[in-house]
Protein backbone atom coordinates (compact mmCIF):
# COMPACT_ATOMS: atom_id res chain seq x y z
CA UNK A 1 0.00 0.00 0.00
CA UNK A 2 1.37 3.39 -0.97
CA UNK A 3 2.04 6.03 1.70
CA UNK A 4 1.12 8.85 -0.71
CA UNK A 5 -2.30 10.41 -0.40
CA UNK A 6 -4.47 9.29 -3.32
CA UNK A 7 -7.34 11.44 -4.59
CA UNK A 8 -9.88 10.57 -7.28
CA UNK A 9 -12.03 13.18 -8.99
CA UNK A 10 -15.00 12.42 -11.24
CA UNK A 11 -16.22 14.45 -14.20
CA UNK A 12 -12.94 16.04 -15.36
CA UNK A 13 -13.16 16.72 -19.09
CA UNK A 14 -12.68 20.47 -19.53
CA UNK A 15 -9.59 22.59 -18.90
CA UNK A 16 -11.76 25.46 -17.62
CA UNK A 17 -13.80 23.11 -15.45
CA UNK A 18 -13.89 22.96 -11.68
CA UNK A 19 -12.61 19.38 -11.57
CA UNK A 20 -9.37 20.17 -13.36
CA UNK A 21 -8.69 23.16 -11.12
CA UNK A 22 -9.30 20.98 -8.04
CA UNK A 23 -6.84 18.48 -9.46
CA UNK A 24 -4.19 21.17 -9.95
CA UNK A 25 -4.60 22.44 -6.39
CA UNK A 26 -4.40 18.92 -4.95
CA UNK A 27 -1.27 18.23 -6.96
CA UNK A 28 0.30 21.34 -5.44
CA UNK A 29 -0.45 19.78 -2.05
CA UNK A 30 1.46 16.65 -3.13
CA UNK A 31 -1.55 14.38 -3.61
CA UNK A 32 -1.41 11.62 -6.19
CA UNK A 33 -4.38 12.71 -8.33
CA UNK A 34 -6.52 10.51 -10.55
CA UNK A 35 -8.92 12.34 -12.86
CA UNK A 36 -11.77 10.56 -14.60
CA UNK A 37 -14.40 11.12 -17.26
CA UNK A 38 -16.44 9.08 -19.72
CA UNK A 39 -14.35 10.33 -22.65
CA UNK A 40 -10.88 8.89 -22.02
CA UNK A 41 -9.22 10.93 -24.77
CA UNK A 42 -10.36 14.20 -23.18
CA UNK A 43 -9.31 13.25 -19.66
CA UNK A 44 -6.00 11.83 -20.88
CA UNK A 45 -5.20 15.07 -22.69
CA UNK A 46 -5.81 17.03 -19.48
CA UNK A 47 -3.84 14.59 -17.34
CA UNK A 48 -0.83 14.82 -19.62
CA UNK A 49 -0.69 18.61 -19.21
CA UNK A 50 0.30 18.38 -15.54
CA UNK A 51 1.32 14.73 -15.10
CA UNK A 52 -1.80 13.28 -13.52
CA UNK A 53 -3.30 9.79 -13.84
CA UNK A 54 -6.27 9.51 -16.20
CA UNK A 55 -8.94 6.82 -16.22
CA UNK A 56 -12.16 6.31 -18.12
CA UNK A 57 -15.23 6.23 -15.89
CA UNK A 58 -18.97 6.35 -16.46
CA UNK A 59 -20.55 7.01 -13.08
CA UNK A 60 -23.96 5.99 -14.43
CA UNK A 61 -22.70 2.49 -15.19
CA UNK A 62 -22.34 -0.05 -12.36
CA UNK A 63 -19.70 -2.10 -14.16
CA UNK A 64 -17.59 0.94 -14.95
CA UNK A 65 -17.64 2.06 -11.32
CA UNK A 66 -16.83 -1.42 -10.01
CA UNK A 67 -13.99 -1.80 -12.51
CA UNK A 68 -12.26 1.44 -11.54
CA UNK A 69 -12.58 0.58 -7.84
CA UNK A 70 -10.82 -2.72 -8.55
CA UNK A 71 -8.11 -0.90 -10.50
CA UNK A 72 -7.47 1.59 -7.71
CA UNK A 73 -7.29 -1.20 -5.15
CA UNK A 74 -4.81 -3.14 -7.27
CA UNK A 75 -2.62 -0.11 -8.03
CA UNK A 76 -2.71 1.76 -4.72
CA UNK A 77 -4.39 -0.42 -2.09
CA UNK A 78 -6.47 2.45 -0.72
CA UNK A 79 -8.13 5.76 -1.50
CA UNK A 80 -7.76 8.86 0.66
CA UNK A 81 -10.05 11.31 -1.13
CA UNK A 82 -13.13 10.84 -3.30
CA UNK A 83 -14.46 13.99 -4.94
CA UNK A 84 -17.82 13.52 -6.62
CA UNK A 85 -17.50 16.42 -9.02
CA UNK A 86 -19.42 15.05 -12.02
CA UNK A 87 -22.72 16.79 -12.56
CA UNK A 88 -24.89 18.22 -15.31
CA UNK A 89 -28.49 18.92 -16.37
CA UNK A 90 -28.65 22.59 -15.41
CA UNK A 91 -32.20 23.18 -16.65
CA UNK A 92 -32.23 26.97 -16.42
CA UNK A 93 -35.43 27.39 -18.41
CA UNK A 94 -37.14 24.34 -17.00
CA UNK A 95 -40.46 24.09 -15.20
CA UNK A 96 -41.24 21.19 -12.87
CA UNK A 97 -44.65 20.47 -14.41
CA UNK A 98 -43.46 20.38 -18.01
CA UNK A 99 -40.05 18.73 -17.66
CA UNK A 100 -39.68 15.45 -19.51
CA UNK A 101 -39.51 12.46 -17.16
CA UNK A 102 -36.69 10.87 -19.18
CA UNK A 103 -34.60 14.01 -18.58
CA UNK A 104 -35.34 13.84 -14.87
CA UNK A 105 -34.25 10.21 -14.68
CA UNK A 106 -30.99 10.95 -16.47
CA UNK A 107 -30.26 13.84 -14.13
CA UNK A 108 -30.93 11.75 -11.04
CA UNK A 109 -28.74 8.96 -12.40
CA UNK A 110 -25.82 11.35 -12.83
CA UNK A 111 -26.13 13.96 -10.08
CA UNK A 112 -27.37 11.69 -7.29
CA UNK A 113 -26.95 8.01 -8.13
CA UNK A 114 -23.56 8.55 -9.73
CA UNK A 115 -22.18 9.87 -6.45
CA UNK A 116 -24.02 7.13 -4.55
CA UNK A 117 -22.44 4.42 -6.72
CA UNK A 118 -18.99 5.89 -6.19
CA UNK A 119 -19.36 6.13 -2.43
CA UNK A 120 -20.57 2.53 -2.16
CA UNK A 121 -17.78 1.23 -4.38
CA UNK A 122 -14.95 3.14 -2.73
CA UNK A 123 -15.99 3.04 0.94
CA UNK A 124 -13.85 -0.09 1.59
CA UNK A 125 -10.77 1.63 0.13
CA UNK A 126 -11.49 4.85 2.04
CA UNK A 127 -11.65 2.80 5.23
CA UNK A 128 -8.00 1.87 4.59
CA UNK A 129 -6.98 5.53 4.70
CA UNK A 130 -5.82 7.20 7.87
CA UNK A 131 -8.09 10.15 7.05
CA UNK A 132 -10.59 9.30 4.34
CA UNK A 133 -12.50 12.21 2.86
CA UNK A 134 -15.55 12.29 0.58
CA UNK A 135 -16.57 15.62 -0.94
CA UNK A 136 -19.84 15.88 -2.86
CA UNK A 137 -19.81 18.92 -5.12
CA UNK A 138 -23.27 20.39 -4.64
CA UNK A 139 -24.82 23.78 -5.32
CA UNK A 140 -26.60 26.64 -3.63
CA UNK A 141 -29.44 25.75 -6.01
CA UNK A 142 -30.00 22.69 -3.82
CA UNK A 143 -30.41 24.67 -0.61
CA UNK A 144 -33.31 26.38 1.09
CA UNK A 145 -31.21 29.08 2.67
CA UNK A 146 -29.09 30.49 -0.15
CA UNK A 147 -30.52 34.00 -0.65
CA UNK A 148 -29.57 34.17 -4.35
CA UNK A 149 -29.53 30.64 -5.72
CA UNK A 150 -31.71 28.77 -3.23
CA UNK A 151 -34.68 26.61 -4.20
CA UNK A 152 -37.19 29.43 -3.72
CA UNK A 153 -34.89 32.29 -4.71
CA UNK A 154 -33.07 31.36 -7.92
CA UNK A 155 -33.78 33.77 -10.80
CA UNK A 156 -34.60 30.69 -12.89
CA UNK A 157 -36.39 27.67 -11.49
CA UNK A 158 -33.76 24.99 -12.41
CA UNK A 159 -36.12 22.38 -10.88
CA UNK A 160 -34.33 19.19 -11.89
CA UNK A 161 -30.81 20.39 -11.14
CA UNK A 162 -31.85 21.97 -7.84
CA UNK A 163 -33.74 18.91 -6.64
CA UNK A 164 -30.91 16.52 -7.52
CA UNK A 165 -28.47 18.68 -5.57
CA UNK A 166 -30.91 18.83 -2.66
CA UNK A 167 -30.99 15.03 -2.72
CA UNK A 168 -27.18 14.88 -2.90
CA UNK A 169 -27.02 16.92 0.30
CA UNK A 170 -29.42 14.46 1.90
CA UNK A 171 -27.22 11.55 0.85
CA UNK A 172 -24.28 13.31 2.48
CA UNK A 173 -26.11 13.44 5.80
CA UNK A 174 -27.20 9.80 5.69
CA UNK A 175 -23.75 8.47 4.76
CA UNK A 176 -22.15 10.57 7.49
CA UNK A 177 -24.46 8.97 10.05
CA UNK A 178 -23.46 5.49 8.92
CA UNK A 179 -19.75 6.35 8.96
CA UNK A 180 -19.77 8.34 12.22
CA UNK A 181 -17.57 5.79 14.00
CA UNK A 182 -15.01 5.65 11.19
CA UNK A 183 -12.14 7.94 10.17
CA UNK A 184 -14.02 8.97 7.04
CA UNK A 185 -15.50 12.46 6.79
CA UNK A 186 -18.11 13.29 4.14
CA UNK A 187 -19.41 16.77 3.35
CA UNK A 188 -21.20 18.61 0.58
CA UNK A 189 -19.60 21.74 -0.85
CA UNK A 190 -21.04 24.54 -2.94
CA UNK A 191 -18.16 26.01 -4.96
CA UNK A 192 -20.28 29.06 -5.71
CA UNK A 193 -21.00 30.57 -9.10
CA UNK A 194 -17.69 30.00 -10.85
CA UNK A 195 -16.38 31.07 -14.24
CA UNK A 196 -16.14 27.65 -15.87
CA UNK A 197 -17.30 29.08 -19.22
CA UNK A 198 -16.07 32.13 -21.11
CA UNK A 199 -18.12 35.24 -20.45
CA UNK A 200 -19.61 34.16 -17.14
CA UNK A 201 -17.37 36.62 -15.29
CA UNK A 202 -19.61 39.34 -16.74
CA UNK A 203 -22.53 37.76 -14.90
CA UNK A 204 -20.70 37.84 -11.59
CA UNK A 205 -18.97 34.45 -11.64
CA UNK A 206 -15.88 34.23 -9.50
CA UNK A 207 -12.58 32.64 -10.56
CA UNK A 208 -12.60 28.86 -10.74
CA UNK A 209 -9.60 28.83 -8.41
CA UNK A 210 -11.77 30.25 -5.62
CA UNK A 211 -14.49 27.65 -6.13
CA UNK A 212 -11.87 24.90 -6.06
CA UNK A 213 -10.46 26.22 -2.79
CA UNK A 214 -13.89 25.66 -1.24
CA UNK A 215 -13.61 21.98 -2.16
CA UNK A 216 -9.98 21.75 -1.03
CA UNK A 217 -11.06 23.05 2.38
CA UNK A 218 -13.35 20.03 2.79
CA UNK A 219 -10.63 17.67 1.58
CA UNK A 220 -8.16 18.92 4.15
CA UNK A 221 -10.36 19.28 7.24
CA UNK A 222 -8.90 17.96 10.48
CA UNK A 223 -9.76 14.53 11.84
CA UNK A 224 -11.99 16.17 14.44
CA UNK A 225 -13.71 18.30 11.80
CA UNK A 226 -17.35 18.21 10.69
CA UNK A 227 -19.07 15.48 8.71
CA UNK A 228 -22.48 15.36 7.07
CA UNK A 229 -22.72 19.12 6.55
CA UNK A 230 -22.97 21.61 3.69
CA UNK A 231 -20.39 24.35 3.16
CA UNK A 232 -19.25 27.17 0.92
CA UNK A 233 -15.79 28.61 1.57
CA UNK A 234 -15.62 26.78 4.87
CA UNK A 235 -18.85 28.32 6.15
CA UNK A 236 -22.01 26.36 6.83
CA UNK A 237 -24.89 26.75 4.38
CA UNK A 238 -28.42 26.18 5.60
CA UNK A 239 -30.45 23.75 3.55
Amino acid sequence: MTSDKIALITGVSREMGLGFEIAKQLKELNYKVIITARDFEKVKELADKINLTAKALDITNDESVEQIAQEIEKEFGKLDVLINNAGAFFDQDGDPLTTDIAFIKEAIDTNLLGAWRMIKAFEPLLQKSESGRIVNVSSGAGSFGDPVFGLANHFSKVPVYGITKLALNGLTVKVARQLKDSKIKINSVDPGFTATYLGTEQWGARPVSEGAKSVIWAVTIADDGPSGEFFRDGKTLSW
